[in-house]
């Protein structure tokens, strides 16, 4: 399943649809004004919130937080000594690792589990700008999760190349 998502949600503050393959609205981005730290909340068609995206106030590395329900689900960590690619390890809470490879700024990059494909993220399949697709590739993968992991490496290139 593909989503298309749109890079002006990653104002804070602002909310946008993501949508499906079909057009139809699949995810809200809810981006969470006036709060200390970066925080956007992903919600299904009817408002509930599947998960929430936080920035870690204090860390050495910059670091971001995906909760469901309240409780953490996975930290998103920059790897260390990646020298010719952009590379970030997800850590799920109960210990399982997803690496995040390729060239998150040009928004072609994959997610894999133990070497299996379980996400492509790309603009190639779009050409309006500033516009990309989150491909799901695994019918049993939790979408909302993969969707976060994508918006949540995505702002920490973008903040990285800030500072």
């Amino acid at each position: 399943m593909k989503y298309l998502v749109r890079d002006k949600i990653f104002a804070i503050g602002d909310d946008y649809w993501i949508e499906d393959e079909r057009g139809r609205h699949a995810f809200l981005v809810d981006g969470k004004a006036l709060r200390l730290r970066d925080t956007l909340e992903l919600k299904d068609p009817d408002g509930r919130v599947l998960v929430t995206l936080r920035q870690k106030m204090f860390s050495l590395r910059d670091t971001m937080t995906i909760e469901r329900e309240e409780r953490p689900l996975a930290t998103v960590r920059r790897k260390r000594l990646s020298l010719l690619r952009n590379h970030y390890r997800v850590t799920l809470v109960e210990g399982t690792e997803l690496d995040v490879s390729g060239r998150i700024l040009d928004r072609e990059f994959t997610v894999e589990y133990d070497g299996e494909l379980l996400a492509h993220i790309s603009r190639q399949w779009f050409h309006v700008r500033d516009t990309y697709a989150v491909n799901v590739v695994r019918e049993d993968a939790d979408s909302a999760l993969l969707v976060a992991i994508a918006v949540c490496v995505i702002r920490m290139a973008e903040r990285e190349r800030e500072d």
